[in-house]
């Protein structure tokens, strides 16, 4: 199977931007730096296995998640790509009062 392209909208891409930044705010560089590296690699293994993730059209048709430690990667595959749609930070909303 031929790899798809990678695509990041522009809303995935402020979500990176915004983790990173609380990452370095609050771990420091390095941690930062390995925390985002990690985000990169699973985009990549995403790409060359698109379908290995649930599809979650109980969020919204179409769309597949792939979880990465505290984030949850949202993403669709068209004919010859991957659009990385979202990168949300997980929330234990069970755990609140």
């Amino acid at each position: 199977m031929t790899k798809l392209t990678l695509r990041i909208t522009h809303v995935a891409d402020q979500d990176l931007d915004d983790l990173y930044t609380e990452g370095f705010t609050t771990w420091g560089e390095a941690q930062a730096d390995r925390y985002y590296d990690g985000l990169l690699e699973r985009f990549e293994r995403i790409r060359e296995h698109p379908k290995m993730y649930p599809a979650v059209d109980d969020i919204r048709e179409g769309y597949r998640r792939s979880v990465y430690e505290k984030h949850s990667i949202y993403y669709v595959i068209d004919e010859d790509s991957v659009e990385i749609r979202a990168v949300v930070k997980y929330q234990d909303v069970a755990r609140r009062s």
